[in-house]
């Protein structure tokens, strides 16, 4: 059977539909504000046979990309191995292993069996990011953490739901170690109802084109994604391009962690490796090798968004093995900053050492932190207690033809901060400020983005604040004679005059405030791209008029 080409992106666009429906509903059911308005989650579909992906929501985390791919592989191998219960129709499996294909702990995967007509087809899995997951502070996001005990519950893949009815003994131990645990049941159902509409609308792809042509057109939509992958490739300059990165600390080690990357063309794939990164580190910015390899690929995305996603991208990526460094992570590794801070440094290295090859494709460093706040403590008035997670974006790098974006989301994820009104009218808190912070990009021909400023006030009660950010000690790189975006800074006001930075600048846990304390941040700004002396004036003229330049 051949497929013509309309009929052949209907149903590739059907596909992505699918995906798309599911993160909708996803958000839409959720209770936490970090999935329901950041949009904190991802929903993909995947081989039967091999986990490979098929295709995935254009909503979704693009980190997610890589690491649901290798975690419906390691949910296909654990049942091979007898480890786990082989799938019947309406199963769930719940996982959250950062080293079976996973990120941080608090990145809960949903995966499910998808049969048609009683015959297995492919699996349907989604991410959502957990407000809370146990472990030593609210949040998960422990900044000193040196073992991945420390940073929550950690859940192997089992069967949450049985034929569609929740097991209530798994659904217990998960609620016994977590905090605010009742507020979680919202966003469970709202991750197993996700995967049930993907289920129905799959279905009704399947009945209308029928399993075969659709089979037909999941492969040469592989093959031809690999085959605008490699013409990219292709058109590469022959040659090698280095860079690096840093990561500010582990949380742990006042110290600096570098991400070495040599990038070589050979033929049409691309090859990266990490020989000479910095080794594991004790505090908890390990990346496991799901979550570099991620980073790889979205980082590639970002250069070349028009090569469709599905496995077809990866195969002309090879990853060398980056063992011995702290972007392999394995147990007891704590790993709680690899999703959102190591992965940044990693699309960070690939930028800085692709802008070489292809200039006019690679913009300068953006902000690359998600600026990871995360608060909890008990609320008296309401009698109850919370776990508030906060995240943010900052300024992207300047690029070839323009500045770079103020404020934008950052660079693993279309997550956006939730409303400032959501968060005050669901925990004890006032946001004082929440402003462009001036100034903040990068000079360059075309000056980097500006990040944001805001202070956010304790209102009552007592809480606990934690911080897991990065670009703290470095800005965000400029490129080609650009210079960088300012640094990541945070600051505790404490209301009887005292003022508090960070030993580890954007890293700390467990900072305890009192009613009237103010938190202030300011995320990165963007890297400048090429020599600021050939930006042209009338350019330099109206950012002063309009405030964006600081004297």
């Amino acid at each position: 059977m051949s497929l013509d080409p309309v009929t052949l992106a209907v149903i590739q666009s059907g596909l992505v539909q699918v995906c798309n429906e599911m993160d909708i509903a996803f958000s839409r059911a959720a209770f936490s504000p970090v999935i329901a308005e950041a949009n904190d989650r991802s929903d993909g579909l995947y081989g039967w046979a091999d986990g490979a992906l098929i295709a995935q929501g254009e909503l979704g985390l693009p980190v997610f990309v890589g690491t649901m791919q290798d975690s419906a592989k390691a949910v296909i191998g654990k049942i091979a191995a007898g480890e786990t219960a082989a799938p019947e129709p309406e199963d769930v499996y719940i996982v959250n292993d950062p080293y079976l294909g996973g990120t941080h702990l608090m990145d809960v995967r949903f995966v499910k069996p998808f049969f048609h007509r009683g015959e297995p087809f492919c699996w349907l899995a989604n991410t959502g990011h957990w407000p809370d997951i146990g472990g030593a502070v609210p949040g998960g996001f422990s900044a000193s953490a040196t073992e991945i005990e420390q940073e929550g519950l950690r859940l192997p893949p089992v069967k949450l739901f049985k034929r569609g009815r929740m097991d209530p003994e798994i659904y217990a131990i998960v609620m016994s170690n977590i905090r605010v645990a009742d507020q979680r049941i919202g966003d469970i159902r709202a991750q197993a109802a996700a995967l049930e509409v993907g289920a129905r609308r799959l279905g009704a792809l399947l009945d209308r084109y029928g399993r075969d042509l659709v089979e037909e057109a999941i492969e040469l939509l592989r093959a031809a994604a690999a085959r605008q992958m490699r013409a990219k490739i292709a058109a590469l300059p022959e040659g090698s391009w280095r860079s690096t990165a840093w990561v500010d600390s582990d949380g742990v080690v006042d110290e600096p962690l570098a991400i070495q990357l040599r990038v070589t063309k050979a033929g049409d794939r691309l090859v990266f490796d990490f020989a000479g990164s910095s080794p594991p580190c004790q505090g908890p910015m390990n990346s496991v090798i799901a979550t570099t390899r991620s980073s790889v690929y979205l980082a590639v995305k970002h250069i070349w968004p028009e090569v469709p996603i599905n496995a077809g991208l990866f195969e002309p990526l090879e990853i060398v093995d980056p063992q011995g460094t702290f972007l392999h992570a394995e147990y007891p590794r704590p790993v709680s900053g690899c999703a959102a801070e190591v992965s940044q440094r990693i699309a960070e290295a690939v930028f800085a050492a692709l802008v070489q090859a292809v200039p006019e494709r690679v913009t300068a460093a953006p902000a690359g932190t998600s600026g990871n706040f995360a608060l909890g403590g008990f609320d008296p008035e309401r009698r109850r207690s919370y776990v508030m997670y906060h995240i943010t974006g900052g300024g992207y790098g300047g690029n070839a033809r323009t500045d770079g974006l103020a404020y934008g989301c950052s660079t693993i994820g279309i997550s956006k901060s939730a409303p400032l009104e959501v968060m005050e009218q669901q925990y004890p808190i006032l946001f004082e400020e929440y402003a462009l912070r001036e100034g903040s990009g990068g000079a360059g021909r075309q000056r980097g983005g500006m990040g944001l400023r805001y202070a956010v006030t304790l209102r009552r009660g007592t809480a606990n604040a934690s911080f897991v950010m990065d670009h703290g000690r470095f800005g965000p790189q400029g490129v080609l004679g650009g210079e960088d975006g300012a640094r990541n800074r945070i600051e505790i006001a404490y209301q009887d005059g005292r003022r508090e930075t960070p030993k580890h600048l954007s890293k700390a846990q467990n900072i305890r405030i009192a009613a009237g304390d103010t938190i202030r941040i300011e995320t990165p700004g963007g890297g400048g791209y090429g020599d600021p002396a050939k930006r042209d004036p009338k350019l330099v003229a109206r950012d002063r008029r309009r405030g964006y330049l600081v004297d």
